[in-house]
């Protein structure tokens, strides 16, 4: 699996974060979280990829983000229709030829109805499964993995949802479960933090250890 360091605020912190080499880091373009993203970004390495989060967001903000920020991927964390994503790729493709990837996320309690996916199977890079609460992200905790042995679909996906350190073991027992099969990525936020935004680095560090990543 791939890692996903999301929620990114301040500088030194992403700077100390890009060293630990997670494959995405993500910041969220959304005024009402306390992750909201507002400054710039510091020079990091090019494996990383720069994700941006938004919440139903229009359009041409969203491109805006993309063209100040050169982000490479883009997560819709709201209602965004498979129209919205098809709008997105076209208008990017006309400024950028590099591929720039979509990952929807759709939020998950104790069920989930697979049958929503269907009509972003084919305008969408990645799904990523959240859990569903108060809060379209960073709500701080796991929904029920085992609903993700009925997912339908040979997309990869990335799972998030409270997952922190004492998740390891859970996380290393889903690893061998038929619902991990296209587990492309895990994606951190809440858990790993010292206040929103502010990433604890060893904790960080120690998590990545313990877990097999690819690169």
């Amino acid at each position: 699996m791939k890692l996903k360091i999301c929620g990114m605020k301040y500088q030194d912190n992403m700077t100390e974060i890009a060293a630990l080499q997670p494959d995405y880091l993500g910041f969220i373009f959304y005024d009402k979280s306390a992750r909201n993203f507002d400054t710039s970004i510091p020079e990091i390495s090019n494996s990383i990829k720069k994700t941006g989060v938004f919440v139903n967001e229009n359009l041409q903000v969203v491109i805006e983000k993309i063209k100040t920020f050169d982000l490479q991927a883009v997560q819709l964390h709201g209602e965004e229709t498979p129209e919205f994503c098809i709008d997105l790729k076209n208008s990017y493709a006309e400024f950028n030829s590099k591929p720039l990837e979509i990952i929807k996320v759709f939020s998950i309690k104790n069920e989930f109805n697979f049958e929503v996916l269907k009509p972003y199977e084919s305008v969408c890079d990645y799904f990523l499964f959240d859990t569903k609460g108060k809060h379209p992200g960073g709500n701080g905790y796991t929904f029920d993995w085992n609903v993700l042995n009925a997912y339908p679909s040979t997309k990869p996906f990335f799972l998030s949802g409270g997952i922190g350190f004492d998740e390891v073991e859970a996380v290393k027992e889903f690893q061998k479960s038929t619902a991990s099969k296209y587990c492309y990525a895990l994606d951190v936020n809440s858990k790993f933090e010292i206040e929103p935004g502010l990433k604890d680095i060893e904790l960080l560090k120690t998590f990545k250890q313990s877990l097999s990543f690819r690169s």
